[in-house]
């Protein structure tokens, strides 16, 4: 079945940087784009960033462009968040997910569990 899971959560401070790694598995992980998504306190999920299957177009939520960076390893099927200069406003559950909303042929249809990542001095 298909599975996604991010890697541990992170306590960092201001202005530190974290990655992030998502390992799939169940699919044929060329094949799909990611996405990351982040869900604050009080707030609904939103898109962070997504990477095409292979790797080629990326896209990002404003708030986090030019600081955050979205990869991936097929050979490896993982795909990477790396947050650089983080800010409190970052602290959010993040999850990956299989698919994006760039096409209906392949939505998102399976989502990690997700991972805290607490940005606080």
């Amino acid at each position: 079945q298909v599975q996604l899971q991010e890697s541990g959560p992170g306590l960092v401070k201001p202005s530190q940087t974290l990655s992030l790694a998502c390992t799939a598995s169940g699919f044929t992980f060329s094949r799909y784009a990611i996405s990351w998504y982040r869900q604050a306190p009080g707030k609904e999920r939103e898109l962070v960033a997504v990477i095409s299957s292979a790797g080629v177009t990326t896209n990002y939520t404003e708030p986090v462009k030019g600081r955050f960076t979205i990869s991936r390893d097929n050979a490896k099927n993982t795909v990477y968040l790396q947050m650089n200069s983080l800010k409190p406003e970052d602290t959010a559950v993040y999850y990956c997910a299989k698919g994006s909303t760039w096409s209906k042929i392949a939505p998102i249809d399976s989502w990690g569990q997700g991972t805290q990542v607490t940005v606080s001095s």
